[in-house]
């Protein structure tokens, strides 16, 4: 997969999507111009940019996502502890609770998940 972030439009659309699919590109062109005020042109400018990213396909007229809306934040976030933190995810924890403290209720949370990730 090549470029995991998508821009503001793109997300819109993406969530388009995620929330009617699987749908036919035609229906995907009437939510679009609803919703974007897009015409034809760029709703299918924009899925097969999209398509080449490896987020959504279009077969046969039918459109829907290879990774799912969960997948992909999974897929950013993981980019993101890569690109900024070389890739230490305690690294980001750290960073990220020196500026905003967690909860306890979040530290149970993440213990579980902590517990659960070391079992596999």
């Amino acid at each position: 997969m090549s470029e995991v972030k998508l821009g503001v439009v793109e997300s819109r659309f993406a969530d388009i999507i995620w929330g009617n699919e699987p749908l036919h590109s035609r229906e995907l062109v009437k939510l679009c111009e609803q919703e974007l005020s897009w015409n034809r042109s760029t709703t299918y400018t924009v899925l097969r940019k999209l398509c080449e990213r490896g987020i959504f396909k279009n077969e046969n007229g039918m459109v829907s996502s290879v990774l799912s809306k969960q997948e992909f934040h999974a897929v950013q976030s993981e980019q993101f502890v890569e690109d900024t933190f070389d890739g230490s995810l305690p690294a980001f924890i750290a960073a990220f609770t020196r500026r905003k403290p967690i909860t306890s209720e979040e530290a149970a949370e993440i213990q579980r998940m902590l517990d659960a990730a070391g079992k596999e």
